[in-house]
């Protein structure tokens, strides 16, 4: 069990790290073609961090209100409050706001940028689909996702992602207009900048949701455990997810967006695993889950 958060969480800072490392050489290369012009790499590389930061203080938010989520007490929903309140008692987590969606697709997901300020979203879906005892699996993935931070890991990845984005457009238009001045009329030289250009136009944001998707799927397995750990229950989560892999369907208000949000895939659940897929097949999760319930 803690072995394999353990590796999860090497796995996520693994990737997270090489993908730093081939982000700062694509910037150093920008800049390098750009005539040692190094402020476009500065200048990427600082719009990034300063866009994810903006998406940091406001993507709880706007998640919320993309998916129509009305907050509810524990008059409202008294089923739902006790078993996250009970969660939180066991784990010493500071309470989340609450809130559903009505939506007969059962799904979920957590937001905030702190447990403090954390929020958990079901649909009304998954209450009548669930027992509590899966319920509480589901419920306790929620609040691993809180109790990792695990929307922190995002932002930085999308701030990433976007740095990634800027500069491939940057290569590419450099690889059009400034490849004529830097060859200095060497054809040759010209026709290799323009292919670089274009193929990192290409290559590089196909990377990059390669790395974000990788990422979100380790976070979603990370999760799996840590509810396992928390409510002693794989087979209960396992359960879960079996539920969610044959009766899943789209949401009413599914966001390409805040798709890796959702504890299963909101547009297409229960697909085969694609390369860019933000979550990992419900099989492979619920075979980990197995075999995390025969060491307790």
């Amino acid at each position: 069990m803690y072995s394999a958060i353990a590796r999860n969480k090497r796995n996520t800072w693994f990737i997270l790290g090489a993908f730093i490392l081939v982000l700062g050489l694509i910037g150093l290369l920008a800049g390098w073609l750009a005539g040692n012009n190094w402020w476009i790499t500065a200048f990427i590389l600082i719009f990034a961090a300063g866009y994810a930061t903006v998406q940091y203080f406001f993507a709880d938010r706007e998640a919320l209100a993309l998916s129509g989520a009305v907050e509810v007490s524990r008059t409202d929903a008294p089923r739902y409050y006790r078993l996250v309140e009970n969660l939180c008692i066991t784990t010493g987590t500071p309470m989340p706001k609450l809130y559903v969606i009505d939506d007969p697709a059962p799904n979920a997901f957590a937001t905030g940028r702190k447990p403090e300020e954390a929020a958990i979203t079901v649909t009304t879906g998954l209450f009548e689909l669930m027992t509590d005892r899966e319920l509480e699996g589901v419920l306790g993935h929620e609040l691993g996702h809180i109790r990792n931070y695990d929307i922190r890991v995002s932002l930085i990845v999308f701030g990433l992602v976007v740095a990634v984005g800027i500069l491939a457009d940057v290569l590419l238009r450099i690889a059009f207009f400034g490849g004529a001045r830097r060859s200095s009329g060497n054809g040759q030289a010209q026709l290799f900048l323009l292919i670089f250009g274009v193929v990192a136009a290409i290559v590089a944001p196909l990377l990059a949701g390669a790395v974000q998707a990788a990422i979100s799927r380790q976070r979603e397995y990370l999760a799996d455990a840590t509810s396992a750990m928390t409510t002693r229950d794989p087979d209960g989560l396992a359960s879960a997810l079996q539920k969610l892999g044959e009766y899943g369907r789209p949401l009413q208000k599914a966001n390409t967006s805040m798709a890796h949000l959702w504890i299963a895939d909101p547009l297409r659940p229960g697909a085969i695993q694609r390369m860019f897929s933000t979550h990992p097949p419900i099989p492979d999760r619920i075979e980990r889950l197995q075999h995390m319930g025969g060491r307790f």
